[in-house]
């Protein structure tokens, strides 16, 4: 109740909403090469100290409270007190989707906005490590990455990238650790499917397929993407046409490999990937290609095989094939023991579906969870059933803001 009243006593007392246009101003606009400029940013910088002290003087344990009124709005700062109360501990690494997450091709032009940088920076000064967590190839993760955070952030030994959705780990400044190719792992008989599936899969598609789509450059998933906006109608169209592709050449590589009449199989791979996913059944029976085969009647080694591969479809984004074995909770778990990250209690936030896998896990005592209100139906289940941490799209500031408020009240004594 005591520090309910002191979050209450300085958001009525103090005018927050300008001290946090302060904060925001000197962190997220910093001083260029322009006489005019930097008079108006130190201009800025002296007001915002001069807030904070008014703060500091007024209260025990003033400066905390200065920086959460300075990062955090009213309801922010409650819901981090609430945080607080139901946890009783500081969020201790962040785990962050960055597609349609942290940017968004309809509110951000596909950025991550320069107020998320800025919240991130700080996380990183106050030593919490940073897990970017995503499907994308590693290579482009690195570059806008580095490009939005620094490279000295991100080679700092305390940020690391699961690319690919679970595939490899990559975490700079740890020497011999630095790169983990998690697929290193499979056995012979799945790297050998991945790598008929990679042979085939452009060369084999159908004309409307190659010229619309391209394949992902990823060092092991293979994914089609189309070449038109992500989302379009056109792109809608293609990519149900590639998961219907890519599921009868999943089938016929796993025929060959073990040895099994392909058209049989193919019965069996529909109805086991319609029965493991409705977004997958929705675009099988829009195609006509549904099947009445019993998966649970396929050869052992047929099944075996199935359950060891994931198949998933993102509605006018991609198809994708990846590893069950592989996915982005062991890449967290891969990320958090090079960092050292002994007992996690992380910030989890996504919109897919392989990131409820991730919220999942840290639901058992490991984290919370947020997600954007635009994020898939099961996501906002898990988030509403959990903190109810939802934020606009474009948004994800939002819930940095929070946390932010979160670990500060974590460090107060008492």
């Amino acid at each position: 109740m005591e520090r309910y009243d002191l979050l209450y006593r300085i958001y009525d007392e103090f005018d927050a909403d300008t001290l946090r246009a302060y904060q925001d101003f000197v962190e997220v606009f910093p001083p260029i090469d322009s006489r005019i400029a930097l008079e108006h940013w130190r201009t800025a910088r002296d007001e915002l100290v001069g807030r904070k002290d008014a703060i500091h003087a007024a209260f025990d344990d003033g400066e905390t409270f200065a920086e959460i009124a300075a990062h955090a709005t009213r309801d922010q700062a409650f819901t981090a007190l609430d945080l607080h109360s139901k946890y009783g501990r500081a969020v201790n690494v962040l785990v962050l989707d960055v597609d349609e997450t942290l940017r968004s091709a309809g509110e951000t032009d596909n950025e991550i906005p320069r107020e998320t940088l800025a919240l991130l920076t700080e996380f990183h000064e106050e030593g919490v490590p940073i897990v970017i967590c995503t499907g994308q190839t590693l290579e482009n993760v690195k570059g806008f990455t580095i490009q939005g955070m620094g490279s000295e952030v991100v080679h700092s030994g305390d940020l690391s990238i699961v690319y690919e959705a679970g595939t490899g780990v990559f975490t700079p400044n740890h020497g011999a650790e630095t790169k983990r190719l998690l697929y290193d792992g499979l056995d012979e008989e799945i790297v050998s499917i991945f790598d008929a599936l990679r042979s085939r899969v452009l060369p084999e598609a159908p004309e409307e397929l190659r010229r619309g789509c391209h394949l992902q450059g990823n060092e092991f998933n293979v994914t089609m993407k189309p070449n038109f906006e992500i989302g379009s109608p056109e792109a809608t169209d293609l990519i149900a046409d590639a998961l219907v592709y890519e599921l009868n050449l999943l089938a016929d590589a796993v025929a060959e490999e073990v040895g099994e009449d392909a058209e049989r199989v193919r019965g069996w791979v529909r109805a086991f990937y319609a029965g493991s996913d409705p977004e997958i059944r929705t675009v099988l029976e829009a195609a006509d290609v549904t099947s009445d085969a019993d998966p649970d009647e396929a050869p052992e080694a047929i099944a075996d095989v199935l359950e060891r591969i994931d198949v998933a479809y993102y509605e006018g984004d991609a198809a994708e094939i990846g590893s069950r074995e592989l996915n982005k909770v062991v890449g967290v778990e891969a990320a958090l023991d090079v960092l050292g990250v002994e007992d996690p209690f992380a910030l989890v936030m996504g919109d897919s579906k392989s990131d409820l896998r991730v919220m999942e896990w840290a639901a058992e005592g490991r984290g919370i969870a947020s997600a954007p209100e635009h994020a898939s139906q099961d996501v906002l289940e898990h988030v509403l059933d959990t903190d109810e941490l939802l934020f606009d799209r474009g948004r994800s500031a939002d819930t940095l803001r929070i946390v932010y408020a979160l670990n500060r009240l974590a460090v107060l004594p008492g």
